[in-house]
């Protein structure tokens, strides 16, 4: 057992060496934190329900637990979510190169869930909160209509010798993805190419359209702060003091230009 570890030992230095050229050559090489003491990588809505979707690819099974481990052990560096891609760093006994492309969600699927979402959505700051209603929990979760993408939406790139179709590393990156989601869920809709103002904007048409159907139980409400918009400011009377001032100042320019062409 001395030699097995004396040998995994080197290996970890070797990679800290392998960090340390990249970091001089540029890279940031900057580790994703895992929540350290906690049962659960993740903690929002967000980050749960990517995790809760994770998990629930049968096929997955054997290979998740190692990349939770790996990602709660700081392996996962560089971790960026695109427009239907990830990519990130994984350290294992060398760094190895990870990529994950995710297919664009249809958009008759995004069409059906901001449908579903009208008039459930407060502000852009409760739904990237997680603060929605059920019906829209539940539309947006669901396993073959919702955000989340589906195994045959996924394909795998790593560079490690692993041929299995989902090793350790691209485990670890997909749980990293459930952490960045914590802080950023706005990146969800970013990785499935879809714009999450299109909800808000539903549920504003929706409340709008609510609003001339009952207006009258809204005597005295400020809407400005239903909206989050100044309603007064596109329209500003101008004072009847100053509209006779512009007046008579015109007045003054026409008898000037007479007086200069007699003159």
């Amino acid at each position: 057992m001395w030699w097995s570890y004396q040998d995994v030992e080197e290996q970890k230095k070797q990679v800290q060496r392998e960090i340390a050229k990249r970091k001089k050559r540029g890279e940031k090489f900057e580790v994703l934190p895992a929540p350290a003491g906690q049962k659960k990588l993740s903690t929002t809505f967000w980050g749960q329900s990517w995790c809760r979707n994770l998990e629930s690819y049968q096929d997955y099974d054997s290979r998740l637990p190692r990349g939770r481990s790996y990602l709660r052990q700081g392996k996962v560096y560089d971790l960026k979510i695109q427009s239907g891609k990830l990519s990130a760093v994984v350290a294992g006994s060398e760094l190895y190169d990870t990529s994950i492309t995710i297919q664009p969600l249809p958009k008759k699927q995004w069409q059906q869930i901001v449908e579903s979402g009208a008039g459930q959505v407060g502000s852009m700051l409760d739904l990237l909160a997680g603060k929605l209603g059920d019906g829209l929990m539940k539309v947006l979760t669901d396993p073959d209509g919702g955000l989340f993408p589906k195994p045959k939406e996924i394909r795998f790139n790593c560079s490690c010798p692993d041929h299995a179709d989902m090793c350790k590393h691209v485990s670890a990156v997909l749980y990293g993805v459930g952490v960045m989601l914590d802080t950023k869920p706005e990146l969800l809709f970013t990785l499935r190419d879809v714009d999450q103002a299109e909800l808000l904007a539903n549920a504003s048409s929706a409340a709008i359209t609510d609003l001339s159907a009952s207006e009258g139980d809204l005597a005295g409400v400020d809407l400005s702060a239903i909206f989050g918009i100044d309603l007064s400011a596109e329209v500003t009377p101008e004072p009847p003091v100053a509209k006779k001032a512009v007046k008579k100042a015109a007045k003054k320019k026409v008898a000037a230009k007479k007086k200069s062409k007699k003159g």
